[in-house]
């Protein structure tokens, strides 16, 4: 499974992976339950691969972000997304320590934190992530 083929569906909980594409539907499963279903193009999907987090500099990758999250949890689980606002701002502080504050919110750390388990759970590779990242950098 590849971050490109993951997807986040507005007003649906947990990722999707896209597994298939029609002329007027995507085919999707969920990572949680394995449930397939068509998504059309009322529904607003976003890739996990085309998000990105604004720091003060400029925006990260949120592929960069779940590999610095990956590496502090040493591949385990984060902290509960339903811990307290403080909680949540300052393990991020500690994840990606140049992010925007004003621009970052802790709903948008919750949901990347919920996003982060969901792809844990479903054993996704993310030394991928990491060979990728590598790969972009030396192209540059």
């Amino acid at each position: 499974m590849k971050l490109e083929k993951v997807i986040a569906i507005t007003g649906k909980p947990g990722l999707f992976q896209i597994i298939s594409q029609s002329k007027s539907a995507v085919i999707v499963e969920s990572l949680s339950d394995k449930k397939r279903f068509p998504v059309n193009s009322l529904h607003n999907i976003s890739t996990l691969n085309d998000i990105a987090i604004y720091t003060y500099e400029t925006e990260v990758p949120l592929k960069a972000v779940f590999l610095s999250i990956f590496e502090k949890e040493e591949g385990k689980e984060s902290i509960d997304p339903k811990s307290s606002k403080n909680d949540l701002l300052s393990y991020f502080s500690e994840v990606l320590p140049d992010y925007d504050e004003e621009r970052v919110y802790a709903s948008n750390i919750k949901k990347l934190l919920s996003w982060y388990n969901a792809l844990v759970k479903a054993d996704f590779d993310f030394t991928a992530i990491k060979a990728e990242l590598e790969e972009e950098a030396s192209e540059e």
